[in-house]
């Protein structure tokens, strides 16, 4: 039973998006058009947002002037779900460096930064690893990169797979740490403990008992980040390939 705080929404029913290539272009800021389209969903259904990113990307992404990104969605879940918020208010949170610990973390950001040094790629920038609260982020190219320098690398990527065989090499050399490489975005991959991925956000919602729980997301494939919970069986899991067709299934799905 869903309990008395979303007594107001006739589905009883939670649709949880990602971001990028979701709700917005990679980030880039929300549109008005869908920014509108979830305020009528919200009316009909629950709505929440899980990213890889930290909460801080994310509301700037998904906030319009004027505004608070808490104040938009009943569910705002950063890193996966490590960071979370219920109606405004956080929920407990997890540590990357509490699973990992110090000395074995100094190990793997030694190895990366060591991998990406020896990487031939066609350009560099800064930001190989971003320090997370629930996880790293991996840029072999650094995250301190123009947006068309990010396009370019993503179809570079494609073509000569940069960040399979980077984690293909840290699956080998770091298996017995418990941790998940999951490719996203154009530029980087995330590290984090097994379990850890999108899913982590369920437990969440878990004691609301919602009738269904729906996830929109482009990176449901193989290695995506949107993949475990795409698969989930605890949720129906929606293909995306940008936010018009966010907007075109969610009108479908939900007859906004």
């Amino acid at each position: 039973m869903v309990s008395a705080v979303f007594a107001d929404r006739p589905l009883k029913k939670l649709v949880l998006f990602d971001v990028d290539d979701t709700l917005t272009p990679p980030r880039q800021p929300i549109s008005p058009e869908v920014t509108a389209l979830l305020r009528d969903l919200r009316k009909k259904a629950v709505i929440g947002v899980v990213g890889g990113s930290d909460f801080v990307k994310i509301s700037e992404q998904l906030q319009l002037p004027g505004t608070n990104v808490l104040d938009d969605f009943d569910y705002m879940f950063g890193e996966n779900g490590l960071t979370a918020y219920k109606l405004g208010k956080q929920l407990p949170s997890q540590s990357f460096i509490s699973f990992v610990g110090e000395e074995r973390y100094k190990v793997l950001a030694n190895f990366i930064l060591h991998y990406i040094a020896d990487l031939d790629i066609p350009i560099k920038r800064g930001t190989f690893i971003e320090f997370r609260n629930g996880m790293i982020n991996v840029s072999p190219m650094g995250r301190n990169a123009t947006m068309q320098e990010r396009n370019d690398f993503e179809l570079y990527d494609k073509q000569h797979g940069v960040r399979l065989a980077f984690v293909k090499v840290l699956r080998e050399k770091f298996a017995d740490y418990g941790l998940t490489f999951s490719i996203g975005g154009k530029i980087s991959f995330d590290v984090f403990p097994n379990g850890w991925d999108k899913t982590f956000c369920l437990r969440h919602v878990e004691d609301e008992q919602f009738e269904e729980i729906h996830f929109f997301g482009d990176k449901t494939h193989q290695g995506g980040n949107d993949h475990e919970i795409f698969n989930d069986p605890r949720t129906i899991g929606h293909s995306v390939t940008g936010p018009s067709d966010t907007v075109k299934q969610l009108k479908e799905v939900f007859g906004l």
